[in-house]
């Protein structure tokens, strides 16, 4: 009895459905991945994002974990961002949060979470540099604002990464934009914070 047939016959309809609309389509596939866009998400099951964006397998290359954090120690996420950058040549970098974000919620709270709370660190970091701002608004305004907020801190954190800054250096003007996603409407929103080697040189 095979383990979690249900997910193997949803595997076959997909593929099939695929196949329907090009026949040739997986073995294009196989040949290379050449996406233009490169997608850092949180790791919500709620937030797929090629779902989101209406793009097919290999047009988008993804990295996610929880609240769509780049943090310069972590090491899966650089060699991710690395990859995209120099080997993929992605013109696009988005980083993308989401409104009810659970990594941003539970940094919020007082609740000690276990291992979790050395990551979720990062976010009341945030927190604090934007306390005043944040201080003044209501729970649910407090909440949506810091998810943007998280959004655009870590936009500045790709941008001052030596890999995108090697990138500009070498002439791949990689753009990096900071998203936002409504698990409520389904809509992104652009954040405006954009980001690229004209904006700075013009700075």
């Amino acid at each position: 009895m095979k383990l979690l047939k249900p997910l193997f016959d949803n595997n076959r309809r997909w593929a099939g459905r695929i196949l329907e609309e090009n026949p040739h389509f997986f073995q294009q596939l196989a040949q290379q991945q050449s996406p233009e866009y490169l997608w850092i998400g949180c790791s919500d099951s709620r937030v797929p994002s090629n779902q989101i964006i209406d793009l097919m397998p290999g047009e988008v290359f993804v990295h996610r974990n929880i609240a769509n954090m780049v943090i310069h120690t972590d090491l899966n996420c650089l060699s991710v961002l690395q990859y995209a950058v120099e080997v993929l040549k992605v013109k696009h970098i988005m980083v993308v949060g989401h409104y009810g974000c659970g990594g941003i919620k539970a940094s919020m709270g007082k609740q000690r979470l276990g291992l979790i709370d050395n990551w979720l660190g990062h976010i009341r970091d945030i927190h604090r540099l934007h306390d005043s701002e944040l201080a003044i608004l209501d729970d649910k305004a407090r909440f949506d604002r810091l998810c943007e907020l998280n959004v655009i801190e870590q936009v500045g954190n790709v941008v001052s990464t030596n890999i995108v800054q090697d990138a500009w250096e070498s002439g791949h003007n990689v753009a990096v934009h900071g998203w936002i996603y409504g698990v409520e409407n389904g809509l992104l929103t652009d954040l405006d914070v954009t980001v690229d080697k004209e904006i700075i040189s013009r700075r």
